[in-house]
C-alpha cells in the first residue's frame, strides 16, 4: 500500500527545489510538503507557502514575510537555521530534500542523519567535505541517504541490479562543459558570460562554472567514493555531450548498466522522494520514434585538471575534500569578479590543496577550521 509522506525542501527556491515542487504537485495525494527554507528568495517563498500551507518556513536572510501573508497562513515562521534543525529532529518530518547550494546546510542534513530521517541529497558539499561523517551517522541510525543529482542517481539505480561485492567500476558522465574539445592556452581568455553558457543544463551560477572548469565532476567523483564506499580505483569518468546516459556500473562479469533518460531533474528527485516505487511522472521522456546519436569521450586531464585533483581528494580523504571546496568556491568568486583567468581556478584549488595540513581522521570542528584556512587561502593567492 502506498504510504504519504512529509518532506521539508531545503532551498525550495532554486532550480532544484523548484523541480521538487513540481512532483510534488503531481503526487500531492502521496507527498505533503511540511517545512521549506530559502535564502534571500522571499517572493517565491512566500508564493510557495501559500500554496502549499507548510507547517513552518524559513528565509535565510531574515527578511522576513509579509504580515498579510502570515495572516492568511498557518505557517510558522522560523527566525533561524537553528530552528531548522530542531523542526527536522521532530516526529512530523519523513524526509528531508537537500536542494542547497553551499556548506551552510551541513548541520541540517547531519540532524536529519542524527534521527534517522531519510535524505535526498542534492548539497554537494555536505558529502564532499564530511562524506564519512554523514555516511557513518547514517548507517548508526538508520537514515537512508539517496542522491539526487543525476549522475548519483544514476548509479543508485544501476547498483540496485547486482551486488556490490560485484561491481568492478562506475563511471560518471560529464558533458563536457561549453569547453569540450579546447586546448587548456585556448581557455586562457575564457570570459564569466562564456562560462556561463553550458550546452545542456541550466544550473546556478557557481554550478555552472564548476561544469565549465569541470570541477563539478571533480566534486562528484569525491561524492561518489563516499555515498556508495567505493575505492578510488572503481571510479572514472568519460565525456557524454548528449547528457542522456547518467552513469554507468561495470560488473566484474563484463556487464555494463547505464540509466537513460533526457536531461531533467524531477526524475532522480521524484525517484528520491518514492524509492523504491516508481510512478507517473512529470519528467521529459525518451523519444525513441526520433534518431539520435550517444557519443563518448575519454576526458582531457591536460585541458581540464581539475578532474585530476578529484581522483587524488578521493583517494586522500580527511580534510583534502573540506579545502577542495572552500578554495574552488573562493576561486570561482574571484573569477566572477575579474581577480582570476578562467583556468587560474584550478591552479589556486591545486596550490591550496598542496600547502594544508592533512588531517585523515578529521572532527567535525576539524572540517569546519579546514574549510576557514583554505578561504583565507584562496583569498589571499596569488600565481
Amino acid at each position: 500500500m502506498s504510504v504519504s509522506q512529509s518532506i521539508a525542501i531545503l532551498g525550495a527556491t532554486g532550480s532544484i527545489g523548484t523541480s521538487c515542487v513540481e512532483v510534488v504537485r503531481q503526487h500531492k495525494d502521496r507527498l505533503r510538503i511540511v517545512g521549506m527554507t530559502a535564502w534571500n528568495n522571499r517572493a517565491t517563498l512566500e508564493q510557495l507557502v501559500a500554496e502549499f500551507q507548510p507547517h513552518w518556513a524559513v528565509i535565510g536572510n531574515h527578511s522576513g514575510p509579509s504580515t498579510q501573508l502570515l495572516n492568511g497562513t498557518e505557517t510558522h515562521w522560523l527566525s533561524s537555521f537553528d530552528e531548522v534543525q530542531q523542526a527536522i529532529r521532530r516526529d512530523g518530518v519523513d524526509k528531508v530534500v537537500c536542494a542547497t547550494v553551499g556548506l551552510g546546510a551541513l548541520s541540517v542534513v547531519l540532524a536529519a542523519a542524527d534521527s534517522g530521517k531519510g535524505l535526498a541529497i542534492a548539497n554537494k558539499e555536505s558529502v564532499v567535505v564530511a562524506g564519512p561523517l554523514l555516511m557513518n551517522r547514517a548507517a548508526e541510525t538508520g537514515a537512508s541517504v539517496i542522491p539526487v543529482d543525476s549522475e548519483h542517481s544514476a548509479i543508485f539505480q544501476c547498483l540496485d541490479a547486482g551486488r556490490r561485492q560485484d561491481v568492478r567500476r562506475v563511471v560518471l558522465t560529464a558533458s563536457g562543459g561549453p569547453f569540450r574539445g579546447w586546448t587548456r592556452s585556448q581557455m586562457r581568455d575564457v570570459t564569466p558570460q562564456m562560462a556561463l553558457r553550458h550546452p545542456t543544463w541550466e544550473m546556478g551560477q557557481k554550478v555552472t562554472i564548476d561544469s565549465a572548469t569541470m570541477m563539478n565532476k571533480a566534486l562528484e567523483i569525491v561524492e561518489a567514493r563516499w555515498l556508495f564506499g567505493l575505492s578510488p580505483e572503481e571510479l572514472a569518468v568519460v565525456i557524454h555531450p548528449q547528457s542522456i546516459a547518467h552513469s554507468f556500473v561495470e560488473y566484474k562479469d563484463g556487464a555494463v548498466l547505464c540509466q537513460l533518460s533526457p536531461p531533467d531533474m524531477r526524475l532522480p528527485i521524484q525517484y528520491a522522494l518514492m524509492y523504491p516505487e516508481r510512478q507517473e511522472s512529470p519528467a521529459q521522456r525518451m523519444d525513441w520514434s526520433s534518431e539520435m546519436q550517444l557519443e563518448f569521450f575519454p576526458p582531457d586531464l591536460d585541458a581540464f585538471p581539475a578532474l585530476r585533483l578529484g581522483f587524488e581528494v578521493a583517494a586522500q580523504g580527511g580534510t583534502s575534500g573540506a579545502v577542495l571546496n572552500a578554495a574552488n568556491e573562493v576561486a570561482v568568486e574571484r573569477f566572477i569578479q575579474g581577480e582570476l583567468r578562467f583556468d587560474q581556478i584550478t591552479d589556486l584549488v591545486s596550490s591550496v590543496l598542496s600547502h594544508h595540513q592533512f588531517e585523515l581522521k578529521p572532527s567535525l570542528r576539524d572540517l569546519m577550521d579546514a574549510d576557514a584556512w583554505a578561504r583565507k587561502e584562496a583569498a589571499r593567492w596569488t600565481c
